[in-house]
This record gives structure tokens, sequence and C-alpha cells, in this order.
């Protein structure tokens, strides 16, 4: 099974620097709305690696980052991910604190996959976005990454 998820963060990661280039070679026509998608996927990844790794958390989940540092923050969430995968029992559980406060545990597979799922809805966003802003969206499709 690490295996199988060292393969999602891969794609994950391939397809978040996809979007980075395009964002820093099209930013004239991204939208605000695609911006804030984008950096949300980022800031959530990051937020959950340090749950797990009992890390303070770095950036807020809606903080906006310049375009020229999307592909160097997900490079490091990708790297934090498999050092998580090599390092950690998929099933211990992680007790944290959401950002309204709420607290929860779950376990360290069920947060991992979260954020491959996370990730994926909302690129899905930003791609019906970038069709709206007359930008060719992505194929994102896992099998097709996987061809």
């Amino acid at each position: 099974m690490i295996q199988f998820f060292k393969e999602l963060f891969a794609y994950n990661h391939h397809f978040n620097g996809e979007l980075a280039a395009i964002f820093n070679e099209q930013s004239d026509k991204v939208s605000e709305k695609s911006r804030q998608w984008f950096n949300h996927i980022l800031n959530a990844h990051s937020i959950w690696n340090d749950r797990i790794l009992q890390e303070p958390t770095s950036f807020g989940v809606w903080h906006m980052h310049e375009v020229n540092k999307l592909k160097e923050i997900d490079r490091s969430n990708y790297s934090s991910s498999v050092r998580i995968l090599d390092q950690f029992d998929f099933g211990n559980e992680i007790n944290y604190v959401t950002s309204k406060g709420d607290a929860y545990t779950n376990t360290i597979k069920d947060i991992l996959f979260h954020i491959i799922n996370h990730s994926t809805y909302h690129r899905g966003q930003i791609a019906a976005d970038f069709r709206q802003q007359g930008i060719d969206p992505l194929v994102t499709d896992y099998i097709f990454y996987k061809r």
C-alpha cells in the first residue's frame, strides 16, 4: 500500500507542477478564484503534513503565495509526504485541531488519502474555471498520468 500512495503523491506532485507552470506562463489570464483554489490545495497539503509530523503550521488555509513560489511549496509538500510514507505507520492516529478550533482524530492513511482527494477536487474546479478564462485545462485524470 505504501508504494500505491507514493504513486498517488507522485501523480499529485506532477500535476501541481504542471499547474504552477500555467500560473507562471499565463498569469494574466488566470482568475483570482483559480489562484485561491491552487494556493488552498498547496496550503492544505502543507497543513496536513504538519499535523502528521507534529510541526507548527506554516500557512493559513487560504494564504496567498507569490506565483514564483508555488512550485517550491509543492516540492516541499511532496518531499514531506514521501518522508511520512517512509517513516510512519498508516494505522497511527493523529489528534489535531482544525482552523475552526474543532478537535478530531484520524489515521494517517485517511489523512493521506484526503490530501490526494482534496487536491483532485480543487484541480477539477480550476479546470472548469480555466475553460471560462480561455485557458486550455490540463487533463489530470490519474489513468492518463499512468499511461
